[in-house]
C-alpha cells in the first residue's frame, strides 16, 4: 500500500522559518506603560537594544541552569529570580514568551504595576483647584512619590519570585509537619520515604531561596550597583548633556578664550560619575530582603523539626535495639543453664547402678523435680545479678 505523501509547506512558510533560524529570532514579550505585545526579535537586535553582552543574555536562558541574580547595567536591568527572567529598560519589560502558568500571572500584574497612574493633589473641590489654577507653581501630590519605571518592574518581578517561594513554603509546610509526626508514632517504609522526599524538597527550596537573598544582601551592601540601576535618571541626565553640548557647540563660534576655558571645565564636570539618592531602591530592596529572611527562618525551623525528629527515630531505634539485646542476653543464660540440666539428666541416663535409683517412684520425680527448680533458681539469680550490675 503506498504511503500518503506528506503535505508540503507553503513557500511563504518556509523562507519565513529559514529566515528565523539564520537570524536567531525568537518571539519576544514586550511591556510597556501602554500595554504589551509579542515581536519575532534576534540576539543581536536585543544586544543593540539594550547594550547587553551575549553572557548576560545567556542568563535568560530557559535551558541554562543559572542561579538567581540580579544585574545592573548601563542601559538594563537583567532579573532571573526563579520563573521571572526578564530585561528591564527604562521604559519597556522583555521577557521570552513562555507558557508557564506562574509567567502568565507574572505578566499580569506587571501590567497592572507599570501602567501610568493619574496624579493626585491634596484638598478637594475649591481646594484642588487653586493648587492647580492659583499663582502656585508647585502642586503637592497626596499619595506617596511615584517610582521610576524600572523600579515598578522590578518590583514586579521580586515580588513575583517571593510569592513562589513563599507557596512552595507554606506547602511544604503543610505536608512536611504532619508526615514527621507520623514518623515519630509509627516507624515504617511508608513513612520514611514520605519524610525522605520532603527533606529533599527541603533542601532545594533552602538553597534557592539562600541564594535570592545573598543577591539582595550583595545589592545592599553595594551603593554602586543600585545606582546603576537608575535607568531613568540616568536617560534623563544624558538628555540634558545632550542638549547641553548641543548649546556649547552652537556658541563656540562666539566665544572667546575665556569662554573656551569655562566651557571645558563644565564638560569634565558633566563627566563625572553620578550619585543619585539610592533611599528608594534602598527600601525597596530592604522591604523584600525582610521577606526572604522570614521564608529562610520558616524553612530553618523546618529543618531543626527534621533533624529533632530524626533525632526522635534514632533513640526510638537504640531502644528497640537494647530490648534486643537484653531478650538475647536472657536466652543466652536460659540456654546455658538447660544445658546444666541437661547434663544431669545425662549422668542419671548413664547404665550405672546407684544407691538414689532402687525402684521407688518418689526417688524420681525428686530427682527430675530437684534439677528443674536447680535450674530455675539459678536462672533467677542469673537475671538478678545482671540487671542489678548493670541498671
Amino acid at each position: 500500500m503506498a504511503q500518503p505523501s506528506p503535505i508540503p509547506m507553503a513557500p511563504a512558510v518556509i523562507a519565513q522559518t529559514r529566515r528565523k533560524a539564520m537570524a536567531g529570532t525568537r518571539s519576544w514579550l514586550v511591556v510597556t506603560e501602554s500595554g504589551q505585545r509579542l515581536e519575532e526579535v534576534g540576539k543581536q537586535s536585543i544586544m543593540a537594544r539594550t547594550g547587553l553582552p551575549a553572557r548576560d543574555l545567556r542568563v535568560l536562558d530557559p535551558l541554562l541552569s543559572y542561579p538567581s541574580t540580579i544585574l545592573g547595567r548601563e542601559r538594563a536591568i537583567v532579573v532571573n529570580l526563579e520563573h521571572v527572567k526578564a530585561i528591564i529598560t527604562a521604559k519597556e519589560v522583555l521577557m521570552a514568551k513562555s507558557t508557564n502558568p506562574l509567567v502568565i500571572e507574572f505578566v499580569l500584574d506587571l501590567q497592572l504595576r507599570v501602567a501610568p497612574r493619574p496624579e493626585r493633589f491634596e484638598g478637594t473641590g475649591a481646594e484642588a483647584e487653586s493648587n492647580i489654577d492659583g499663582d502656585s507653581n508647585e502642586a503637592v501630590s497626596s499619595g506617596p512619590k511615584v517610582l521610576p519605571f524600572e523600579f515598578r518592574a522590578l518590583e514586579a518581578c521580586i515580588e513575583s519570585a517571593c510569592k513562589c517561594l513563599e507557596s512552595e513554603t507554606h506547602t511544604l509546610e503543610q505536608e512536611a509537619y504532619p508526615a514527621l509526626d507520623e514518623l515519630s508514632s509509627k516507624v515504617s517504609n511508608l513513612n520514611l520515604d514520605r519524610v525522605r522526599q520532603i527533606k529533599n524538597r527541603l533542601v532545594s527550596i533552602s538553597g534557592r531561596v539562600q541564594k535570592v537573598r545573598d543577591e539582595f544582601e550583595h545589592l545592599l551592601d553595594d551603593d554602586n550597583d543600585m545606582a546603576g540601576m537608575y535607568l531613568t535618571e540616568k536617560l534623563r541626565r544624558h538628555s540634558s548633556d545632550q542638549m547641553s553640548s548641543d548649546e556649547d557647540a552652537e556658541n563656540t563660534s562666539v566665544q572667546d578664550e575665556d569662554g573656551r576655558v569655562e566651557d571645558s571645565h563644565r564638560a569634565s564636570s558633566v563627566s563625572d560619575g553620578f550619585k543619585p539618592d539610592i533611599q528608594e531602591l534602598e527600601m525597596l530592596l530592604e522591604a523584600y530582603f525582610a521577606q526572604i529572611e522570614g521564608i529562610l527562618r520558616r524553612l530553618s525551623d523546618m529543618n531543626d523539626y527534621v533533624g529533632d525528629t530524626e533525632d526522635c527515630i534514632n533513640i526510638m531505634l537504640d531502644e528497640k535495639q537494647n530490648q534486643l539485646l537484653q531478650m538475647g542476653v536472657m536466652f543466652s543464660i536460659a540456654n546455658m543453664i538447660l544445658s546444666a540440666g541437661i547434663v544431669v539428666v545425662g549422668w542419671f541416663g548413664m547404665n550405672i547402678a546407684i544407691p538414689l535409683f532402687d525402684g521407688k517412684p518418689i526417688q524420681f520425680w525428686q530427682t527430675a523435680l530437684g534439677t528443674a527448680g536447680g535450674c530455675v533458681a539459678i536462672y533467677v539469680l542469673s537475671i538478678s545479678w545482671w540487671a542489678n550490675k548493670y541498671k
